[in-house]
């Protein structure tokens, strides 16, 4: 069975960079045809697609985020990660990890999600 699960602090100051980790078991995130991603969720906005990787490590992004974002990840660990640079208030979300066999921004594409963190950008 395939699990992610995210990981980092709850609350990042503004003009700071959001930092957070995705440890995946039970799949490679070296594995071919797969697309590991970063997708958050605002209060009371709809979903959002950040970015993805895929399993040579190439990455893309969401044209309005790619300036500031991020994706990288330790094949020893088996981790992807996501950095979003000068955050504000607006990034204020609850941040997932997920997984798809396709590039995709549809939610329904997913096959497995991580169970989500709730994220807070705040002096």
């Amino acid at each position: 069975q395939v699990q992610l699960q995210e990981s980092g602090p709850g609350l990042v100051s503004p003009s700071q960079t959001l930092s957070l980790t995705c440890t995946v078991s039970g799949a490679s995130i070296t594995a071919s045809d797969d697309h590991w991603s970063w997708i958050r969720h605002p209060p009371g906005k709809e979903l959002e697609w950040m970015g993805g990787q895929v399993h040579d490590g190439g990455t893309y992004y969401n044209p309005s985020l790619k300036s500031r974002t991020s994706i990288s990840r330790d094949t020893s660990k088996n981790q992807f990660s996501l950095q979003l640079s000068s955050v504000t208030p607006e990034d204020t979300a609850v941040y997932y990890c997920a997984a798809s066999t396709v590039a995709t921004m549809r939610e329904s594409e997913y096959n497995y999600w991580g169970q989500g963190t709730q994220v807070t950008v705040s002096s």
